[in-house]
C-alpha cells in the first residue's frame, strides 16, 4: 500500500466543524453508557439488555470498517461485479443461518464468548487455543482499520501518520473504555447512519459523472483492462480455465460461500458478541437477520464507487498510480463540495472506528473471560475483572497500533484480511459446526481438529503463494482464489482429523452437553420457550430470514 494518496481534500472550517461535532457525540455516548456499567457483564455484554433493532444495526455496522469500505471498493475496481459474491453468497446466507439455527446454542447457554462455548462443548485445551488465536486475529484485524484510518487522515488532511493513528486510536479507546460494549454498540448505530450519509452522495455524483449505470458499463467495458468481465458474476468460473478475477466456482461457492462466510459470520466473536448483548433469545436471533437487509444493498455503496474510480482515476491500481485502496478517497477529493465532503469524511472515519471498535471490544472480552480469569488470576471479585477489561482495552489498542503497519504491504487490504480469515475462521468453523451437529464428537477431537486445521491453513497460504522460498505447488492466478482454496484445505483437514480422533477417544456424557448440541435440548433452559415467541408477525425470525434470502436470490438473478 502506498503511503501517499494522489489527491488532497480541500477541507475547510465547515468540514472540520462536522468532524468535531461527530467526535463530541462519540465521547458523549461513551460517558452516558458508562452510567449503565456496574458489572463485568454490563461492560462486556451490555448486560444482555439491548433491543433487536439496536443490536441488528450494530451487527452490520461492526463489519463496516476498512475491510468493507476501502476493501470492497478496491475489490470493485479490481474484480468488478463479481465482488457481490462477498455479500450475496459470502454473507447473507450465513447471517440467516446464525439467526435461525445457531443463536439458540450461543444465547441459551449464557456463554460470554465463542471460546467459552468450545470449553463447555469440548475441553480447556480447545478453549485456550481458540482464545489465543482469536486474540491474535482481533488485534491483527484491528490494525487493518487503524492503519487505513491513519493513512486517510495523513494523506487527506496532511497530519503526520503517527499523529493520525494515535488520535484515531484515542477516540476509540475513550468510548470503549468508558462505556464498554454498550458504548461501542450505540456508537456503531450512529456510525451506520453517518456512513450512509457519506457514501450515498458519492455514489450519486460518481454515477452522474460517467453517464449513469449504462455509461459506467460502456466505459468500463471499453476503456479498462478488466473490460466487460467486470459486469459478470459467474462468467469465467469454469474450473481449470477460470478467467473470473475471483477464480473458479468451486473456490467461490465452497471456499467463500461456505467455509469463509459461515466461519466469519457464525464464529467470529466480534459479530456474535452483538447478538449476545440482546435482551432475550428472540432479539438475539433477530439481530443478524435485521443486519442482513442492509447487507444486501451495501454493494451499491462500495462496489459502484470502485468501478467509477476505475474509469475516472488515471492509473488506478497501476505502477506509479494510486492503489485500489485509494478509490473512495480519490473520488471524495474529486467530486464532493465542502459540507458534503465533511459528512463523507466523517462517514469514512466512522467506518474505520466501527471496525476497530468491534475487534477491540471482542478482544477485551475474550482476553478477560477466556484467558485471564480461568488461567491467570482466578476467583477474584467481579469488579476486578471489570478493571482488567478496561486495562486490556488500552493494551489491545496499543497492540493494534503496532499491527497496523503489517497491512502496509498489501495493495488490496481485502486480500490480507481474507488470508487472516482462512487462518483463524475456517478451522474454527469446521470444529464448531461438526461439534454442534455430531453428538459423538469427542473433546480431544475438537482440540486436534482445530490445531491441525489452523496449521493446514498456514501451510496452504505458504505453498499457494510461494512464501518464505517455498515453491508454488499449484499455481492459482487469483489471490482471492488462493485464499478460498486455503480455507477449503483448512476445513477438510480439520474435519478429517476430527473424524479420526473421535474414533479413538471418548465423548462427553450427554448430560454434560445439554443445550450445546443439536437434538440434545436442555429442558431446564428458560430461553428455549422464548425462542418460539413471536410478539408481532414482523418479528418472526423465519419471516425475516427467508425474506432476506428471497431478496438476495432475486438480485443474484438480475445481476447474473
Amino acid at each position: 500500500m502506498t503511503t501517499e494518496l494522489a489527491a488532497k481534500l480541500d477541507v475547510n472550517g465547515i468540514d472540520y466543524t462536522i468532524l468535531g461535532i461527530y467526535f463530541v457525540i462519540v465521547i458523549a455516548i461513551g460517558l452516558l453508557a458508562r452510567r449503565a456499567v456496574a458489572t463485568s457483564e454490563d461492560f462486556f455484554l451490555s448486560g444482555r439488555a439491548l433491543p433487536a433493532w439496536v443490536t441488528g444495526l450494530a451487527f452490520v455496522a461492526a463489519n463496516l470498517g476498512a475491510l468493507e469500505i476501502l476493501g470492497m471498493a478496491a475489490n470493485g475496481a479490481e474484480y468488478g461485479i463479481s465482488t457481490v459474491h462477498f455479500y450475496w453468497i459470502g454473507a447473507v446466507p450465513a447471517m440467516v443461518f446464525l439467526g435461525l439455527v445457531l443463536m439458540p446454542f450461543y444465547y441459551s447457554t449464557r456463554v460470554h464468548s465463542v471460546p467459552e462455548y468450545l470449553r463447555r462443548r469440548f475441553n480447556r485445551p480447545t478453549h485456550a487455543f481458540n482464545a489465543l488465536t482469536f486474540a491474535v486475529a482481533s488485534v491483527l484485524t484491528a490494525g487493518v482499520n487503524l492503519y487505513a484510518l491513519g493513512l486517510i487522515i495523513q494523506s487527506l488532511l496532511g497530519w503526520p501518520l503517527w499523529l493520525a493513528i494515535f488520535i484515531s486510536a484515542f477516540f476509540v479507546l475513550v468510548y470503549i473504555t468508558l462505556g464498554g460494549l454498550s458504548g461501542a454498540i450505540y456508537t456503531e448505530v450512529l456510525q451506520f447512519f453517518v456512513i450512509l450519509a457519506g457514501l450515498i452522495p458519492l455514489v450519486v455524483v460518481g454515477l452522474s459523472a460517467v453517464g449513469g449505470w449504462d455509461g459506467l458499463q460502456d466505459q468500463v467495458s471499453q476503456n479498462t483492462e478488466i473490460g466487460g468481465a467486470a459486469f459478470s458474476q459467474w462468467g469465467g468460473t469454469a474450473p481449470g480455465d477460470a478467467t473470473n478475477p475471483l477464480g473458479d466456482w468451486i473456490g467461490i461457492v465452497f471456499g467463500l460461500g461456505f467455509v469463509l462466510s459461515f466461519g466469519y459470520w457464525t464464529t467470529n466473536f466480534a459479530e456474535v458478541q452483538r447478538c449476545l448483548s440482546a435482551k432475550d433469545l428472540s432479539a438475539a436471533q433477530r439481530t443478524p437477520l435485521i443486519g442482513a437487509f442492509p447487507k444486501i444493498f451495501i454493494p451499491a455503496l462500495t462496489i459502484i464507487p470502485g468501478l467509477v474510480a476505475l474509469v475516472l482515476i488515471p492509473k488506478l491500481g497501476q505502477q506509479g498510480g494510486p492503489t485500489y485502496n485509494d478509490a473512495i478517497p480519490e473520488l471524495m477529493a474529486r467530486f464532493l463540495p465542502n459540507g458534503v465532503l465533511g459528512i463523507a469524511l466523517t462517514g469514512l472515519l466512522a467506518a474505520f472506528m466501527a471496525g476497530m471498535a468491534a475487534n477491540v471490544s471482542s478482544f477485551n472480552t475474550v482476553f478477560t473471560y477466556d484467558l485471564w480469569r480461568p488461567y491467570v488470576v482466578k476467583n477474584r471479585p467481579d469488579r476486578y475483572y471489570l478493571q482488567v477489561g478496561r486495562i486490556i482495552t488500552v493494551i489491545g489498542i496499543l497492540i493494534g497500533i503496532g499491527t497496523a503497519f503489517i497491512a502496509a504491504g498489501y495493495e488490496n487490504i481485502m486480500n490480507y484480511v481474507q488470508a487472516l480469515f482462512s487462518f483463524f475462521n475456517a478451522p474454527l468453523f469446521a470444529t464448531f459446526i461438526v461439534g454442534v451437529f455430531w453428538k459423538r464428537m469427542t473433546p480431544w477431537a475438537g482440540f486436534a481438529g482445530l490445531v491441525s486445521g489452523t496449521v493446514a491453513a498456514v501451510a496452504s497460504w505458504i505453498t499457494l503463494n510461494g512464501k518464505f522460498g517455498v515453491p508454488e505447488i499449484v499455481y492459482i492466478e487469483s489471490v482471492q482464489s488462493r485464499n478460498f482454496y486455503g480455507a477449503i484445505a483448512a476445513f477438510v483437514v480439520d474435519v478429517v482429523v476430527t473424524l479420526i480422533v473421535t474414533m479413538v477417544t471418548k465423548p462427553k456424557p450427554l448430560d454434560e452437553v445439554k443445550g450445546l448440541i443439536w437434538g440434545v435440548p436442555d429442558p431446564d433452559n428458560p430461553d428455549a420457550a422464548d425462542a418460539q415467541k413471536v410478539r408481532r408477525w414482523w418479528e418472526s425470525p423465519k419471516l425475516l430470514g427467508f425474506s432476506a434470502l428471497g431478496i438476495t436470490a432475486v438480485l443474484s438473478v438480475i445481476f447474473l
